[in-house]
């Protein structure tokens, strides 16, 4: 074979058409073996003999896409100062842009004999591992176009890609759960038709499946568990794992795009799969683990901020690379349009405290193609310090956990919420007004992947996570639900209906708040986990999105039983999520640019104020009344006529004027509609009623006249522009 002596950059395995460029960091390594692998079981050993600033690195001609490697590091293994090579496990390559096969679990994969920590284990990993791919990077893009969506226009639905699709009635079997199946035309026109502009997608990167959780039965089903940072999941590829994963994955996108759909990834890079001292030896703990990771005191240990038993050592220059690297390459190779960082306020951590100004937020503000796409943080983690909603920088938006808390407390009626329930409502200006932020840096929800679905969220008082196998120890204990007078599934009319007006007020309330909305999968349809609020080691029908089957009395499809309370509930709250995604995108003054005012706005020649809130007697609201314990409803005035920012070439923005009136207490109220705020209204939007959204003009009200809102109910008049 060929040796040549190759480049240092790109790292990774590239191929050029010709054969291909290998190249791999590590300071810890005294030699590194590159081992290609073949189907017999046999390998073939290359020692990397060129060294630039400790990257190894060799070009091999006539090696072709599809070819399997690993890399062996000989080396100090010594713990007790945080070095762990190992020359007897294959180690995958942190720059694969594919993986191929899964791994067995057993003694072979760790690098210490089980029961003795401390000593080295010379089995050898490679039979029992997972290997890196060539990947042949060219691909047919054809006239590919980024959506570019702004963020007033955006509406985010997070999914499962497994999730989504396993159930699909619409779907060959042989795409549920795939990359080919997130792409196929039902499901996308599905999307489209709700109004969805942005999918974002829980980890694709590829992920490990946790040797206890395989030793118990069970999956690491949401994927958090990263080991490759650029190789695609090849568990959700429907043709191949030797690089077809790629390809399809690239197909998805593409075929996402032609919709207008942008796709946002969900990224760990905050921590990996190969867990605490205890954990396999797979990729990065071989290489170089004190490079690679936050080491304790005593070396032998690992730093957690994540709960996962490691955290990436942010502060190594090699692992700031590797993150820009990665984001850099699903950018511009994979055409990804944006990232929700898991757990970032790792991401933050130099040392111990989380530094809003931190080297990987300086790298990304600089970056001219990372900073160009949607930025979403997830702003906390389980360190000392890292709930940090609202502190992130500029450029960045967050995921709004206490838009999500306030909105729960609001619907199951507790005390003194409602003035921060007015905050979270247009926009948390609290958290993002002083930095120069605007309402569209708070990404609202009131459900996601972790925790009550939102069926479950009016469902269950109490989690019920038996199946998990942790004695219903695991996931919150403070969920901020109410089950309505039922805990679990019930026959009772009245909590059946009150579940669905619920849910109705929560779709309703994300729709109609400033900042951008995102949905959690199913929920449109009323998807439960029978009160599973932490479903990441269910890869089962509990926590697939169960679809209404558009054919009635359709013969069940061999899937198994929906454990839905009803397709007609599924059919008329997609109906409903629908009407509020679209009445959202039809008006502007649900999704402002610029913070509310509480004052007439210069320039527009109205002197009514851009918004005003209204105890439910139609008097404005006080102090006093903010402060009420007992305060539980109010109406609020947006003003069409009051817009302050321009349109896109400069032009006044006008729209129509609503008012919401919101009754988050049990007993029915009359809401007077305010005088001097206009004469005629019409009801367009009443969760009381069944479809929510009435069709036509709706039902005429004037100023001064009374609106009857039952219990736990909302209702929007429209006042035409």
């Amino acid at each position: 074979m060929q040796v040549w002596p190759g480049q240092a950059y790109p790292l990774g395995a590239t191929y050029d058409g010709a054969g291909t460029n290998f190249a791999v960091f590590s300071e810890a390594a005294h030699r590194i073996e590159l081992c290609l692998l073949h189907d017999d079981g046999s390998e073939t050993a290359v020692e990397l003999r060129e060294t630039d600033a400790f990257v190894r690195h060799a070009y091999l001609p006539g090696v072709m896409p599809g070819q399997r490697y690993g890399f062996r590091v000989h080396g100090p293994y010594e713990p007790e100062r945080g070095a762990r090579c190992n020359s007897a496990k294959l180690l995958l390559d942190p720059y694969a842009r594919a993986v191929a096969g899964q791994i067995q679990w057993g003694e072979a994969v760790y690098g210490y004999p089980f029961g003795r920590p401390d000593a080295r284990n010379d089995l050898d990993s490679a039979p029992h591992t997972m290997t890196s791919v060539v990947v042949n990077p060219y691909f047919d893009w054809g006239d590919d176009r980024r959506p570019r969506t702004d963020y007033h226009r955006t509406v985010i639905y997070e999914a499962h890609v497994k999730g989504l699709t396993m159930l699909h009635p619409g779907l060959p079997k042989e795409l549920r759960g795939t990359y080919a199946g997130l792409a196929h035309p039902e499901v996308i026109a599905h999307l489209t038709e709700l109004g969805v502009t942005a999918i974002e997608l829980m980890p694709v990167h590829q992920f490990v499946q946790d040797h206890r959780l395989a030793d118990a039965g069970l999956a690491n089903y949401w994927g958090y568990n990263t080991i490759g940072f650029f190789a695609p999941h090849n568990a959700y590829a429907s043709w191949g794992d030797r690089g077809e994963q790629v390809l399809e994955f690239k197909q998805a996108v593409r075929a996402l795009h032609q919709a207008g759909i942008e796709v946002i990834l969900d990224v760990v890079y905050n921590h990996t799969a190969e867990g605490n001292h205890l954990g396999p030896t797979l990729s990065f703990r071989g290489l170089d683990n004190a490079s690679y990771y936050r080491l304790a005191d005593d070396q032998r240990y690992y730093m957690d901020t994540t709960g996962t038993g490691n955290s990436l050592l942010m502060r190594s220059p090699h692992v700031l690379q590797l993150i820009m690297d990665s984001l850099r390459y699903w950018v511009t190779e994979m055409h990804v349009d944006g990232f929700r960082f898991d757990l970032a306020a790792t991401l933050a951590r130099q040392f111990h405290e989380v530094d809003r100004l931190s080297s990987f937020f300086d790298l990304v503000q600089q970056d001219p193609v990372v900073s160009q796409v949607k930025l979403i943080a997830e702003p906390w983690d389980v360190g000392e310090g890292g709930y940090q909603v609202g502190n992130f920088p500029p450029l960045w938006t967050e995921w709004n956990g206490k838009y999500r808390d306030t909105v729960r407390d609001l619907w199951r009626g507790e005390p003194r919420t409602l003035a921060e329930f007015a905050g979270r409502l247009t926009g948390s200006s609290d958290l993002y007004q002083d930095d120069g932020r605007r309402p569209l840096a708070s990404i609202n929800f009131t459900t996601c992947h972790d925790g009550f679905t939102l069926h479950d969220l009016v469902s269950y008082n109490d989690k019920h996570n038996d199946a998990n196998g942790e004695g219903n120890r695991d996931g919150e204990s403070h969920n901020r639900s109410w089950n309505c007078g039922v805990e679990g599934e019930t026959d009772r009319p009245e909590v059946l209906e009150l579940r669905e007006r619920q849910m109705r007020n929560f779709i309703a309330t994300l729709m109609l708040s400033q900042g951008v909305p995102m949905l959690s999968h199913g929920d449109e349809f009323g998807r439960t986990q029978l009160g599973n609020n932490n479903g990441y080691c269910q890869d089962s029908e509990l926590s697939w999105v169960h679809w209404p089957d558009p054919a009635e009395n359709a013969e069940d499809d061999g899937e198994g039983a929906d454990p839905q309370e009803g397709e007609a509930l599924g059919s008329s709250l997609l109906e409903f999520t629908r009407a509020m995604v679209w009445l959202r995108r039809d008006h502007p003054v649900f999704r402002r640019r610029r913070f509310f005012h509480g004052r007439p706005v210069e320039g527009t020649h109205d002197e009514l104020s851009d918004i005003a809130w209204f105890t439910p007697e139609g008097e404005e609201m006080t102090q006093r009344d903010w402060q009420a314990a007992h305060a539980k409803a109010l109406t609020v005035f947006l003003n069409g006529h009051a817009i302050s920012e321009p349109g896109p070439r400069g032009e006044r923005i006008s729209d129509d004027s609503f008012l919401l009136m919101f009754n988050a207490s049990a007993e029915t109220l009359e809401f007077a509609v305010p005088v001097n705020h206009g004469r005629q209204w019409h009801v367009v939007v009443d969760t009381a009623r069944p479809a929510g959204v009435l069709t036509g003009a709706g039902p005429k009200v004037a100023a001064g006249d009374r609106v009857t809102l039952v219990g736990r109910s909302m209702a929007v008049l429209q006042r035409p522009a």
